[in-house]
């Protein structure tokens, strides 16, 4: 393929398209398969599937007031899209970051643009009382994660790694000249 045609950012756009259709047809799956409350244990004391709504943001915060919430997911969600279109992202982990933050919110902001409430339907350790949660939610949490990665390992874009500012890194014994780990 001709450079100049390539797609810009595209495990960008391929992480965020395939993960919003992932996350939408769990839920729907979930919506026409357990009734409002039904709890299905998968892994005992590890995973249940538990059909919830929510109308706040994560652990139900906002939930008396969360109409906001909706046009946050949408401003969010507009402003990664355009950047994603407008900026090339410098590497895979910045991209991978950025399309799995991209599809949590825009996941979960159909949801809440459509119902006012999101789907939420994963339990994970019933036992402990930690809040249900659905694809949506991880995709955000594993961006997350992406983009910590590029900013605490050394790269070429890096301070640490372009012999700039304090080397925080070269006292974990890591050298400074190593390359940021490819997805």
């Amino acid at each position: 393929m001709n450079p100049q045609m390539k797609p810009k950012n595209a495990l960008f756009w391929l992480i965020a398209i395939v993960g919003v259709i992932l996350d939408q047809l769990t839920k729907y799956w979930v919506v026409q398969t357990f009734d409002l409350g039904e709890s299905v244990t998968i892994i005992p004391g590890v995973l249940n599937f538990t059909y919830v709504t929510n109308p706040g943001a994560a652990w139900s915060l906002f939930s008396e007031n969360g109409e906001w919430l909706r046009w946050l997911s949408i401003l969010v969600s507009a402003a990664l899209a355009i950047y994603g279109w407008v900026v090339r992202l410098p590497n895979r982990w910045e991209q991978a970051g950025y399309g799995f933050i991209l599809s949590g919110a825009f996941g979960n902001g159909i949801d809440r643009l459509l119902a006012g409430e999101v789907v939420d339907f994963l339990q994970a350790f019933p036992v402990t009382g930690f809040p249900i949660f659905n694809l949506a939610d991880i995709w955000i949490n594993v961006g997350i994660l992406c983009l910590l990665v590029i900013a605490f390992l050394p790269g070429p874009h890096s301070k640490a790694g372009s012999g700039q500012g304090n080397q925080p890194n070269a006292a974990l014994g890591r050298s400074r000249d190593r390359k940021r780990p490819r997805l």
